[in-house]
């Protein structure tokens, strides 16, 4: 019952390769004075009438975006506390976005589908194309509640839904290894994963991409993007590199349990790490940060204090 191996690692490749090619977007093109290659890519998107000027946004956008990682280096985004928080909290979520598992879930779907009875593995596979569908239309869902909801509010959610789904799955994949009625505890992991997908899609799907394009000011914004991109692709692979190894020397059970104890950690950093950027300007936004810097060194002063206190009232 378990996944090949070799299918594993195809479905990474093809998340890379994927990668890859959407980064060939325009303003990567522009970026590198290949504008023939830009037009040629928007003509496709856009009518002739609105193409030029799309070419001179997007040209003005890029040699802005020069001039901003010309006067900002990486360095500079740690010497402030509250960049520091900010990126902490971005990288954070796009760290604990693959860290709880969403992409072992969608590597992992045609053997839990096979686990409840389905032993075809066209028939397997065409269930994990279902399950994609639902994730596509999950985060579209999304989209329409991260306003309404708030950002905060609905990844909190979200981890709730994915902490049940995945104990859910967890218990499943135990139980039906140490039982002769696997289809019952197949079918208990088939609703664990559609749950997954249901809670993850709407909430952990889209709110790290929309934390990270809010909470950075205007000159930080392309480098600090970028370096929690970057994050998030690392922890992909690392998890997606991993997962059938652990798997194979615990079991499948435990390793969705570990999964559960990661969202956990997950609930814990969006309650004390991530602020809510609902309805708020960047300005405001960077005026928040700010306020959680001043906070966080004015608590440490008078704790400090407070020693230096209680080491004079000692004789």
């Amino acid at each position: 019952m378990a996944m090949d191996a070799r299918s594993f690692r195809c479905a990474i490749n093809y998340s890379v390769l994927t990668y890859a090619i959407l980064a060939r977007i325009p303003s990567l093109a522009l970026h590198e004075d290949n504008k023939s290659q830009a037009i040629s890519v928007l003509s496709r998107i856009y009518d002739p009438d609105r193409l030029e000027d799309e070419i001179d946004q997007l040209a003005a956008a890029s040699e802005e975006e020069r001039q901003r990682k010309n006067a900002v280096s990486y360095l500079d985004v740690f010497k402030s506390k509250e960049m520091r928080l900010a990126i902490l909290a971005g990288a954070g979520l796009q760290a604990f976005q693959q860290f709880i598992g969403i992409n072992t879930v969608m590597y992992y779907s045609p053997t839990i589908v096979q686990m409840a009875g389905f032993r075809s593995n066209q028939l397997a596979l065409l269930l994990s194309l279902i399950v994609a569908a639902m994730n596509a239309m999950g985060t579209i869902v999304g989209i329409y509640l991260i306003d309404y909801v708030g950002r905060r509010k609905l990844a909190l959610s979200s981890l709730s839904g994915v902490l049940v789904s995945l104990v859910i799955l967890s218990g499943s994949f135990y139980m039906g290894s140490s039982s002769s009625g696997s289809g019952v505890y197949g079918w208990l992991a088939v609703l664990g994963l559609a749950l997954y997908i249901a809670f993850f899609s709407p909430g952990m799907g889209p709110v790290p991409w929309a934390v990270n394009s809010e909470i950075y000011p205007q000159a930080y914004r392309g480098i600090c993007g970028g370096m929690s991109a970057t994050v998030n692709w690392i922890s992909n692979l690392i998890v997606a590199q991993s997962f059938l190894s652990i798997a194979t020397s615990i079991g499948t059970g435990p390793t969705f349990l570990i999964l559960a104890g990661v969202t956990v950690l997950a609930f814990v950093f969006v309650v004390a790490f991530v602020p809510e950027t609902k309805g708020l300007t960047f300005e405001e936004v960077e005026q928040l940060l700010k306020e959680r810097a001043r906070g966080s060194s004015q608590e440490r002063g008078l704790l400090q204090n407070q020693d230096d206190g209680d080491d004079d009232d000692e004789p």
